[in-house]
């Protein structure tokens, strides 16, 4: 597989590259075009970026994060790293910890020599030390791969065909002339295809991406000769499941206090993670991890979020490490083998009609203005918009149905196959909050809940940006390690998510007004659409018009 997708990733940036170049000559060709310029100076900004990038990374790490970069790191791994290090002949990178506890875990640099790798405290207050170890060589990885130079390239296709088709919008014929006319239309063109490109480089890019994630995973399955670990730390971290009956305390209390975070709020998260309630036992775990593999292998929708995602989708990885583990003596981590029960199609194209309704009525509303009203009776006009905002308002209704928010927990609303971003489930669950939803972050006002199945994502919105802003910065950290109930629609687009209409804690309820917001101004727009419409046709009778 190693192999493979080293062919892949060679033929693949041969083919950008190729597509870019014919594109190029055929401009230089034909075309006395001055977006030389443009490419020359796209070329030199992501060089810049690329040499700066990692700098500027680290003082938003420091500064916006909080990332500590001399934080000591458990014996056992830092052994594991300069192994590893030694093994592939590169520098040993920075370790940045972040202190939340909401896991996550990334690397970014130039090269193998000057990488770092960002860890946060809930990986290491969730998983175990096979696990962590897993997750650190997957990160390690993409250093040894040289990722962060390959992508970099990568993007230098669609950056400088997205130059040329700017360069080509703001082009200027010198006069009037006809072989001037002549000239411009060919721009025009050259803009159209440069644009065309640009979207078809963005997802081979993107899909390079998903194969050098492929490619990271098996790097971690060969250093570690164990990639059922890396698959345990997908499902925890990625599904935000608990996949133990009961974690190994030992190995997490030691973790814990190396890293100097072994204080009483983190030992309370901590026992949450260590113990599993209620009836789910080791043979239940692989039952339900095939439960939440259901939608990113059944529902439509995930291949579309995938086409637009640098990573792939979380159950393809555990069935690429699954098909990895006899090379290493394992059984598989995971075998999926559920049947399915219908194609999904149905509903997928249901949520497509009603994601694209007000577009569609609105076309349909020029139709009928323009064909059954032959005289383009401008007292008809009102109706443009008043049969959109109808079916905004309905839309909306589709994606927030007005039912009780019903018990459940992650477990439970991961093995839903009929949701999407547009398709929601009412839901209630209630946990401990681990984290902020971007790790560290100390501008981010969202939370990550844990109940005794699992962890997720919780949405808080308020209608302005500053309100949210505000809250993050001074109000959110006093919520971190409270027992909360969420109640609002759960959604996966792909990352499993709730968007909260509000939070109870400590017996007081705090409202997410952003969904309110949404059906105000909906509301207020129709009726003000609905006003203007019988005025101009009152209007257009008493003038005789109509």
């Amino acid at each position: 597989m190693k192999n493979k997708i080293f062919s892949i990733s060679i033929l693949t940036m041969t083919g950008l590259f190729g597509l870019l170049v014919a594109f190029l000559v055929l401009i230089f060709y034909f075309m006395d075009v001055p977006v030389i310029y443009a490419l020359i100076g796209g070329i030199v900004g992501l060089i810049l970026q690329f040499m700066i990038s990692p700098f500027l990374t680290d003082l938003n790490m420091k500064w916006i994060y909080k990332a500590k970069f001399d934080a000591q790191i458990p014996e056992y791994l830092n052994k594991f790293i300069a192994d590893v290090c030694a093994q592939n002949n590169m520098k040993l990178p920075r370790i940045g910890y972040i202190d939340d506890g909401a896991p996550n875990a990334f690397t970014y640099g130039h090269t193998k020599n000057d990488s770092r790798i960002i860890l946060t405290r809930g990986i290491f207050e969730l998983l175990d030390g096979e696990e962590i170890k897993a997750v650190v060589a997957h990160e390690l990885g993409h250093a040894v791969h040289y990722d962060m130079m390959v992508m970099t390239a990568a993007q230098l296709v669609p950056m400088v065909l997205y130059a040329i088709y700017q360069a080509c919008l703001k082009y200027e014929p010198s006069g009037s002339s006809k072989d001037d006319s002549k000239g411009e239309g060919a721009v025009r063109l050259i803009g159209v295809l440069a644009y065309i490109l640009y979207i078809i480089a963005n997802y081979i890019v993107l899909w390079l991406s998903r194969q050098r994630e492929y490619y990271a995973d098996q790097f971690s399955a060969e250093v570690t000769r164990n990639p059922n670990a890396l698959a345990s730390a997908l499902v925890e971290i990625g599904f935000g499941l608990s996949t133990k009956e009961k974690r190994n305390s030992g190995q997490s209390v030691a973790n814990a206090t190396t890293l100097g975070i072994s204080d009483a709020p983190s030992s309370k998260s901590m026992a949450i993670s260590g113990f599993v309630d209620g009836p789910y036992g080791a043979e239940f775990t692989k039952g339900s991890i095939k439960n939440a593999m259901k939608w990113d292998l059944w529902n439509p929708w995930a291949t579309v979020y995938e086409l637009n995602s640098t990573h792939p989708l979380i159950s393809k990885r555990l069935l690429a490490l699954s098909d990895q583990s006899q090379n290493y003596g394992q059984e598989p981590y995971v075998t999926f083998d559920l049947v399915k029960p219908e194609s999904y199609m149905d509903d997928f194209a249901k949520d497509v009609a009603v994601d694209f309704l007000p577009w569609i009525t609105f076309i349909i509303a020029l139709i009928i203005f323009f064909v059954v009203n032959p005289g383009k009776n401008i007292y008809f006009a009102g109706l443009l918009l008043l049969i959109p905002l109808a079916a905004s308002l309905f839309k909306y209704g589709y994606s927030h149905p007005k039912k009780d928010f019903v018990p459940n927990t992650v477990r439970g609303l991961l093995g839903e196959v009929k949701v999407s971003g547009i398709t929601s489930i009412p839901c209630e669950v209630t946990g401990r909050i681990i984290g902020r939803g971007n790790p560290g972050c100390i501008f981010n006002e969202d939370f990550v809940v844990q109940d005794e199945t699992g962890i997720v994502f919780l949405d808080y919105e308020q209608p302005l940006f500053l309100i949210n802003k505000i809250f993050a910065l001074f109000k959110s950290p006093e919520y971190f390690d409270k027992v909360v109930t969420a109640r609002g629609y759960y959604r996966r687009a792909p990352v499993p998510f709730i968007q909260l209409k509000e939070l109870v804690i400590d017996g007081e309820v705090k409202k997410c007004h952003t969904i309110s917001w949404g059906w105000i101004w909906r509301w207020v727009l129709f009726g003000l659409a609905a006003v203007a419409t019988v005025l101009f046709i009152i209007v257009g009778f008493s003038a005789g018009s109509i």
